[in-house]
């Protein structure tokens, strides 16, 4: 599954630490979206955890890359409820987050810069307004996050289905 989805022209990744509470987030929409099947054959679904660096740096040297990438991840946005999403622009990534190697880390954020800056690839960010995260190992979602969860699914399923319905997933940008 990994290597296809260099052929894909959507990719959704789902990033976060389903040890560290609400920051499972990403990964648990990511399970959510494979469970439902029900995304066109264009699109691939990644739950990346805290490896989008890796990930990110693949896209920027291949030769294929997807004309849409979708990064679902979870954050404290100031002034929001627990649960509610967003979608955020780039530029508006908080550096601040608890785990290492994640989405809102400097390099990171410089890599998913230049993926949007330097190639065809649309980059879409939705979050989630997290409860306060653990300090320590603490597995599982919130109630409010946790409710958060299908209203996440369906946004990201009617933007896919709204821009790839009835293509092939074969073909690159």
């Amino acid at each position: 599954m990994l290597s296809e989805i260099y052929q894909k022209k959507c990719l959704v990744l789902g990033c976060g630490n389903p040890l560290i509470g609400d920051d499972g987030f990403g990964p648990e929409v990511i399970r959510r979206l494979e469970a439902e099947e029900a995304l066109p054959e264009a699109a691939a679904c990644l739950d990346v955890g805290t490896s989008i660096r890796d990930i990110l740096f693949d896209f920027i040297l291949s030769e294929t890359k997807p004309e849409l990438m979708i990064i679902v991840d979870a954050m404290a946005v100031a002034g929001a409820d627990p649960g509610e999403i967003f979608e955020i622009e780039i530029a508006d990534i908080s550096p601040a987050k608890v785990c290492d190697f994640s989405l809102h880390q400097f390099p990171t954020t410089n890599m998913l810069k230049e993926l949007q800056d330097q190639t065809d690839i649309e980059v879409r960010v939705f979050v989630v307004q997290t409860t306060d995260l653990p300090s320590m190992v603490s597995a599982g979602l919130s109630p409010p996050v946790m409710a958060a969860v299908p209203d996440m699914c369906r946004r990201i399923r009617v933007l896919i289905q709204n821009r790839f319905a009835g293509t092939a997933s074969e073909g690159t940008v």
